[in-house]
């Protein structure tokens, strides 16, 4: 008798919410993961005691475009959400500061203070914009075959005039886009630093939808698992298991095995062998995949998979204990220290696109950015369960940073001294910061390959460039997530819509083998 229905080979986020979706249609699933703790880059660990850290995603917008939090009824399971408004919080060397709401009118209020032309001009782009971005939305929620992204995106009466009529600014980069739409070179920053996430620079062609996207965070918020961003990984685990699935840890994978051309089962690196009756499910970067399945598909099935890109990494992550929150100029602190406004939100140090460039310049060459925009991130401050009594966790993400340097350094030599230049950089914001540290995880791009299996210490596995979207990730045979074998499944960050804590891969790959399997089914008269 085979071990399981289903085998799973990894148990990410995206492989927990396939295998959440199987299980509750009653498929036995078994999952196996290399690492002491399921949830790949979205788990929370007390790194230092008495403070929580997440290891990866920290804030969580994208999976609240999906039903996948209510589909799996994850509340059950202990996953309880915390609003976080405002969304956004940019402080600039000028002294302005720009803060963005979840409500539009609000943020135009505080867009008018820093220039009151662009706080109409941000009301019309969430407006003209919005309809564009809800086809994104669509997009992302169903397997990209070309009549799925023409349907949505060409056929919808307003996205179809978007197109006709906007092509050029959608396939233009965003810095131009912004450039041409906003005066304030602040409002154009604070746009541009969130397209900047998913890796491209501001003058990468094709690259707009990225800001295209921004309509939507007044949608659905930015929000907040209560206990740290792991806590969506527990659920979900806690999810599989009272539906009768089984997940070990500390189980690598060392081979996916095919016979006769179907997948069949998995061996793990002490040599046990699990076998599935009716598929293996992959949620491991497309490359690992293609190396576990050792030569046993013909090389014309994975060819093009093998050349996508992975890039050379783009961002890296500091992990604060701290003894305060930052004290960013200008603001007035209650007496008894409770959290401000900006605490609340994420908290942005770009103050224009050109800065961003820059950055972006240095890591083209091979050298950490000698002056990194930075993402900073106190959840302490709504969240006290992260931290000791009266202290604090940062977070703070900075871009770009190489995984393989030009200039002799290793990462495990400079890590340190890397982030001593992002909380200085931070400090020029908030100077109280410099002194308030208690301890720190660095987690460098090598770092996020060695501990995460984020090759070359890319958090989206893959590079987001429109040439790697849609149809074409990983490759255009594997883009539907069937595998380059019979019975071989593909989830996760390398596959449709790439990475971010959104699910959507998991929940499509999930849809696409129930299909599978219902298919089976009724061709076998079962």
């Amino acid at each position: 008798m085979p071990d399981f229905d289903v085998i799973f080979v990894g148990a990410g986020h995206n492989s927990l919410v396939c295998a959440g979706y199987l299980a509750k249609s009653g498929y036995r699933v078994g999952m196996l993961e290399r690492r002491p703790v399921v949830g790949g880059a979205v788990v929370t660990q007390e790194i230092i005691p008495g403070n929580r850290f997440d290891l990866g995603g920290s804030a969580h917008i994208l999976i609240h475009h999906t039903p996948i939090v209510g589909d799996l009824d994850l509340e059950k399971y202990g996953l309880s959400y915390i609003d976080l408004d405002p969304l956004f919080f940019a402080p600039f060397p000028d002294g302005e500061r720009i803060f963005v709401w979840k409500d539009v009118d609000r943020t135009c209020e505080s867009i008018a203070e820093v220039s009151g032309e662009d706080a109409e001009k941000y009301r019309n782009f969430i407006r003209d914009w919005g309809p564009m971005a809800e086809a994104m939305v669509d997009t992302f929620l169903q397997a990209p075959t070309p009549f799925n992204v023409a349907k949505t995106l060409v056929f919808q009466g307003e996205v179809h005039k978007d197109l006709r009529f906007r092509l050029p600014a959608v396939l233009g980069s965003y810095g131009r886009l912004l450039r041409k739409t906003f005066v304030s070179p602040h409002v154009q920053a604070v746009i541009g630093w969130m397209a900047a996430q998913s890796g491209p620079p501001p003058s990468e062609r094709i690259s707009a939808p990225f800001a295209l996207w921004h309509p939507m965070y007044h949608r659905s918020g930015v929000k907040r698992p209560r206990g740290g961003s792991g806590m969506l990984t527990q659920a979900l685990a806690a999810m599989i298991s009272a539906h009768g699935g089984t997940i070990a840890t500390s189980a690598a994978v060392d081979q996916i095995v095919v016979e006769n051309g179907r997948a069949v089962g998995v061996r793990t690196a002490d040599g046990e062998v699990h076998t599935a009756r009716l598929a293996v499910v992959s949620g491991a970067h497309i490359h690992t995949t293609l190396k576990l399945l050792a030569g046993q598909v013909p090389s014309a099935r994975v060819e093009s998979a093998r050349r996508s890109r992975t890039g050379n990494g783009f961002g890296m992550m500091v992990r604060f204990a701290m003894n305060e929150l930052p004290d960013y100029d200008g603001a007035e602190r209650p007496k008894d220290g409770s959290p401000l406004p900006e605490h609340r939100a994420l908290q942005f140090i770009c103050p224009d696109l050109d800065y961003l460039d820059r950055a972006y310049g240095d890591y083209a060459a091979g050298r950490p950015s000698a002056a990194p925009a930075l993402i900073a991130m106190t959840f302490s401050a709504v969240d006290p369960s992260l931290a000791p009594p009266g202290k604090h966790v940062l977070f703070l993400w900075g871009q770009y940073f190489p995984y393989e340097l030009t200039t002799g350094d290793h990462w495990d030599e400079i890590g340190d001294r890397v982030a001593d230049g992002m909380l200085a950089k931070l400090a020029e914001y908030a100077p109280n910061v410099a002194s308030s540290e208690a301890g720190r995880l660095v987690q460098t791009p090598l770092w996020l390959e060695r501990e995460l299996g984020l090759l070359r210490g890319n958090v989206m596995h893959l590079e987001m460039s429109v040439n790697q979207m849609f149809t074409l990730r990983p490759s255009l045979q594997l883009s539907n997530y069937r595998g380059p074998a019979k019975g071989l499944y593909l989830t996760g960050a390398s596959t449709h819509p790439g990475g971010g804590i959104m699910g959507a891969a998991g929940r499509n790959a999930a849809a696409v083998l129930l299909h599978d399997l219902s298919r089976k089914r009724l061709f076998s008269g079962r």
